[in-house]
Order: structure tokens, then C-alpha cells, then sequence
């Protein structure tokens, strides 16, 4: 052992470093991508309004939607629409069959795809399952919307749920 260093030990972040943090997180796209999240987040406010009160919950939740369906290959909008029909955008949701969160996910994922301790009401958490489960099966139907959209919410070979998202879709998000 070295003498003279102390062991490391995770500190909390400091709330002053959470903008440098952010900051920096938005540096790996170029300035036509920050451009075009902002336009987006921007066209995306009012309607979420309707949903969320607070202008500061609303970005938040607006960058996290917009980076996590990027990163899926989804668009953002779908995922929108999706988490309107699933949750009404109230993260604590928890429906009948025991769906959680903002865009309703089973809790066996996360045994599939993740760690017991994750905790399926927070939204980061909750956006980056629902955007991978959902891609995994837009990949499984080769880009079929409506039948990805039926495997989601486990009603395969029927379309009032598809339906309901696309609606949505083309209603409220595009």
C-alpha cells in the first residue's frame, strides 16, 4: 500500500458540478445535433404542458426521452406518443398487471436486462428499458410499427393498441 494516499471513497456530486456534468454530456454532438435537440425540445414543450406543469421537469424529461430514443434508433415522438397511452407521463404509474413507470415496463426485464436494484420509477431508468425493449422488438418485426407496438404491450395479432399509440403519434407529436 502507498503511504501518504487515502483510499478513494465515492463522494456525492457536488450540485455545482451537475452543470459542468451536463455540460459535458452534450459536447460528443456537434452543434447541428444541439441545434436540432433544442428545435425539437422546443416543438415538444407545449404539448407535454398538457401533461407536466413544470417548464424545468418538462426539458428534463424532453432530453432524456430525445437522447434515449436516439440511442435506441427510435423517434423520440413515437416514444412520446407511447408513454402518453402507457402512463399519461406519471412516472410513479403502476398498472393492473404491475407495469412501472412512465412507459409502463414489466419487472421480469429486469432480470433480462438489468440489476436487481433498478428501480423501474425512475425515469432515466425506466426510459433507457422501454426504449431498448421497444427497438428490440421493431428489430424482431423488421420495422413493423403496428406489430412491434402489439408485442410491447403483449396483445400480438391485435391492433387497438397500436392504434391507440399511433393516434396518439400523429395527434399530439408530430
Amino acid at each position: 500500500m502507498l503511504t501518504g494516499v487515502s483510499p478513494l471513497v465515492a463522494q456525492p456530486l457536488p450540485q455545482t458540478l451537475r452543470p459542468t456534468l451536463e455540460s459535458a454530456n452534450q459536447h460528443h454532438q456537434t452543434p447541428q445535433q444541439q441545434w436540432a435537440t433544442r428545435q425539437w425540445r422546443a416543438r415538444m414543450d407545449a404539448p407535454l404542458a398538457g401533461f407536466i406543469s413544470n417548464p424545468e421537469q418538462r426539458q428534463t424529461l424532453l432530453t432524456r426521452i430525445y437522447q434515449e430514443a436516439r440511442l435506441a434508433g427510435l423517434p423520440p415522438t413515437l416514444v412520446l406518443a407511447l408513454i402518453q397511452v402507457e402512463s399519461a407521463f406519471k412516472a410513479d404509474a403502476i398498472s393492473s398487471a404491475g407495469a412501472v413507470g412512465l412507459m409502463q415496463i414489466m419487472p421480469f426485464w429486469v432480470s433480462e436486462l438489468g440489476l436487481p436494484m433498478d428501480d423501474l420509477t425512475h425515469p432515466p431508468r425506466n426510459l433507457r428499458y422501454g426504449c431498448t425493449i421497444l427497438a428490440h422488438y421493431l428489430a424482431i418485426e423488421n420495422g413493423d410499427f403496428t406489430r412491434a407496438l402489439a408485442r410491447y404491450n403483449g396483445s400480438l395479432g391485435e391492433t387497438w393498441y397500436p392504434e391507440r399509440v399511433m393516434h396518439a403519434w400523429r395527434d399530439t407529436w408530430r
